[in-house]
């Protein structure tokens, strides 16, 4: 009994140093295991905080490039707008020279820099049409980047705070509790490298997008740029036809007035001449009608007295040689009346021809010129109003 009863107090000391070692042992693991599992919770908070920073940084940077692009889409939509005026300029011209008559109703040099305009315009206004579908879509995929990232920035936000959280927790705390289930992993959990390649990802394509968009910005300035370079090229062409054309159409009518005066100054001296020439004949007519009454009279001179005397043969030879005359005179005076004729026809042309020109001059410089005082100065300046 002495001997079991020592055995069993024995057993029952060594039990107790072994339960006082297990107690210190377990204590000092659960300590380092503790402590282990904050250093990799606190590793944890300053991976959450790189990515987090990185991604509120791509957000802002992202928002500012689509303010900045938003921006630029505003120019193109302004430089569109600014164009309707050119257009409806250049069109009023082509249908205003539309109305000029023949032979000016040509396809001139005016009209070919006016058509070279309108195609000009159309061009660019397509063209500015497309940019800014292009700009739209470019906005609409860094908003969508942004949200994205957003999205990821949220969730960084919030497991930011619940490891904060876990690296507060100790013995002491007051919320702690039993939990069997949390330790099982979930089937879609992500692994670290997955977790920080899903970030790299966003940011990679915030970069891309943002480099996207300021190359289509930079595009834009270009565009806009070249095209109000090219209108006011092309405006300059317009107006300096213009000038060349009117001032042609001026010489040309001077020319046909010079003409004209010197026609009508004809037409008087024809008229003049006409007159004379009539007056003449009225004249050698009367002498004709002397002279052939003499010789009637002397027709009914008694028998022997009707003699072949000089008088007689003087009479005769007169008669003769005023029928000459008259009819030399009537001969001249059909020749002057048809080219008074002619000279009234020419006159007619003439007139007719300085009234093409006169209204060929009221269009260009009165209705097109004075019209085109309309146009924008400047396509790049009126995309800022």
């Amino acid at each position: 009994i002495y001997n079991r009863a020592y055995a069993v107090g024995e057993e029952s000391e060594r039990g107790r140093a072994e339960a006082r070692h297990l107690t210190k042992h377990a204590a000092a693991c659960a300590q380092r295991a503790q402590e282990y599992s904050k250093t990799t919770l606190a590793q944890r908070l300053q991976d959450i905080h790189f990515w987090r920073v990185e991604l509120q940084k791509e957000v802002m940077e992202l928002d500012a490039e689509t303010n900045l692009l938003a921006a630029q889409k505003l120019r193109l939509e302004r430089t569109l707008d600014a164009t309707e005026v050119p257009f409806g300029v250049v069109t009023d011209n082509l249908q205003c020279r539309e109305r000029r008559q023949p032979p000016d109703l040509v396809i001139d040099e005016v009209e070919r820099q006016l058509l070279k305009e309108a195609d000009l315009i159309r061009n660019i206004r397509d063209l500015l049409k497309r940019t800014i579908i292009q700009a739209t879509n470019q906005i609409r995929s860094n908003r969508i980047q942004k949200e994205f990232c957003e999205l990821d920035w949220s969730d960084k936000v919030e497991t930011y705070h619940i490891d904060d959280k876990c690296v507060s927790y100790n013995n002491d705390s007051t919320d702690i509790q039993f939990h069997p289930s949390s330790v099982k992993f979930e089937e879609n959990a992500s692994t670290p490298k997955t977790w920080a390649q899903f970030s790299h990802d966003n940011i990679y394509s915030a970069e891309q997008e943002k480099l996207a968009s300021v190359q289509l910005r930079s595009l834009i300035n270009n565009i806009i740029h070249d095209v109000s370079e090219d209108l006011r090229m092309q405006r300059a062409a317009v107006n300096e036809a213009f000038d060349n054309h009117c001032r042609e159409l001026d010489d040309a009518k001077l020319r046909l007035e010079q003409h004209l005066e010197k026609i009508l100054k004809d037409i008087g001296e024809e008229e003049a001449n006409i007159v004379a020439l009539k007056k003449a004949i009225r004249e050698k007519e009367t002498h004709l009608k002397v002279a052939q009454t003499r010789l009637y009279d002397r027709s009914f001179r008694p028998n022997i007295e009707l003699c072949k005397d000089e008088p007689q043969f003087r009479l005769v030879s007169e008669v003769e040689e005023l029928t000459v005359f008259i009819e030399a005179l009537k001969r001249k005076l059909m020749e002057s009346e048809q080219c008074l004729k002619n000279l009234e026809e020419t006159r007619m042309k003439l007139e007719k021809e300085i009234a093409v020109k006169a209204n060929s001059i009221f269009i260009d410089r009165e209705k097109c010129m004075t019209f085109r005082i309309r146009y924008p100065v400047d396509l790049e300046v009126a995309s800022y109003k």
